[in-house]
């Protein structure tokens, strides 16, 4: 576990805390399935999640699904007409795209 996510097989989760029930809980982020986990102690957690995870995959084996995969790599984004221009012209000059000029960005900012 790093920086509070949980990672098993391509799927991450970050956990929750529930006062009332005095449990940990969580689901599979970044996919339209819902797969939930649940358990009582720190340690029980993340031998959860991931057996969520398995039992996700076996449910989709088992009925001819194909599982989600966690971001496919593809989002829009709406930007300013002028910002757009700007993105575009750069990308003209580097001899790239305007996907490349923004992956760039956006690698540069997650990776600081």
């Amino acid at each position: 576990m790093k920086s509070g996510i949980l990672e098993y097989k391509g799927y991450y989760t970050s956990v929750s805390f529930d006062a009332d029930s005095m449990s940990l809980f969580g689901k599979i982020e970044g996919i339209n399935d819902l797969v939930t986990f649940e358990s009582d102690s720190v340690k029980g957690i993340e031998k959860e999640f991931r057996a969520a995870v398995d039992d996700y995959l076996q449910f989709c084996s088992d009925n001819g699904k194909e599982p989600e995969k966690t971001y496919k790599g593809r989002f829009n984004v709406r930007i300013s007409p002028e910002l757009h221009q700007k993105i575009a012209r750069r990308a003209t000059e580097e001899h790239g795209t305007i996907n490349s000029i923004v992956e760039k960005a956006i690698r540069a900012y997650v990776m600081d």
